[in-house]
């Protein structure tokens, strides 16, 4: 897609969401709540006044969002990226390896090392997106679906949340869907060497990193029923 070229000021950081209480996670899934501890250095919250669309495009949108602070009394405009949620999927083979895949990314120019993973229907279920994507991007299919953590991308200038669910017992099963610009390399590899690679700087996109961070408890569980 060509890029569309905008004038742009300087950007300060704001928050997407409304003055209203914090959204939590669905807690069926095992989703993380967001409500910060009270304190009394805690920050003051900005209310927000309005918005409206600067531009629209087939991934996300960009708006400006007025928020006003209670005690300062200055109102600002802040710019905020519309996104649906994400989807990030731990798949795990008997043999206790990870399903991988490896893909160029547009936006660092280069190939990168991943999980599977993808966009989200509006008002989907995260495990029944993430099977979907499990099975559209590397044609493997799992048992015991479930989500391990929800991540923020961007906070300070994304609205949106990525879901990271871990599936086990997966095989090789279907057919490969990929989208159109879409071109895969997949792979599994042995966990241990996933992590070996984390460290060693290979795995750097952070969504996949928040993911391993969190299947990290349930994989020393079962190394330990192992041993």
């Amino acid at each position: 897609m060509p890029a569309r070229k905008t004038n742009f000021r300087h950007i300060p950081t704001g928050r997407a969401r409304s003055p209203s209480a914090p959204r939590k996670t669905n807690a069926k899934h095992g989703g993380l709540g967001e409500t910060a501890l009270p304190s009394k250095t805690q920050p003051k919250r900005w209310k927000k006044q309005g918005g409206a669309l600067v531009a629209h495009t087939r991934v996300f949108d960009l708006r400006t969002v007025r928020y006003h602070h209670p005690v300062r009394k200055t109102t600002r405009d802040f710019y905020v990226v519309d996104a649906p949620d994400w989807v990030n999927v731990v798949a795990l083979t008997p043999d206790n390896h990870l399903v991988l895949v490896n893909q160029f990314r547009f936006g660092i120019d280069k190939l990168s090392l991943e999980i599977p993973g993808g966009v989200m229907e509006k008002g989907e279920d995260p495990v029944t997106a993430g099977l979907r994507e499990l099975r559209e991007e590397t044609g493997y299919e799992g048992k015991r679906a479930r989500v391990i953590g929800v991540a923020r991308p961007n906070p300070a200038i994304m609205n949106n949340r990525c879901h990271l669910v871990l599936v086990e017992q997966c095989r090789k099963t279907a057919g490969l869907h990929w989208d159109t610009d879409e071109e895969i390399e997949r792979l599994t590899m042995p966990v241990e060497k996933v992590y070996a690679q984390v460290y060693a700087g290979k795995i750097t996109h952070a969504l996949v990193l928040d993911a391993l961070l969190y299947f990290l408890p349930y994989w020393q569980k079962i190394k330990r029923l192992k041993d």
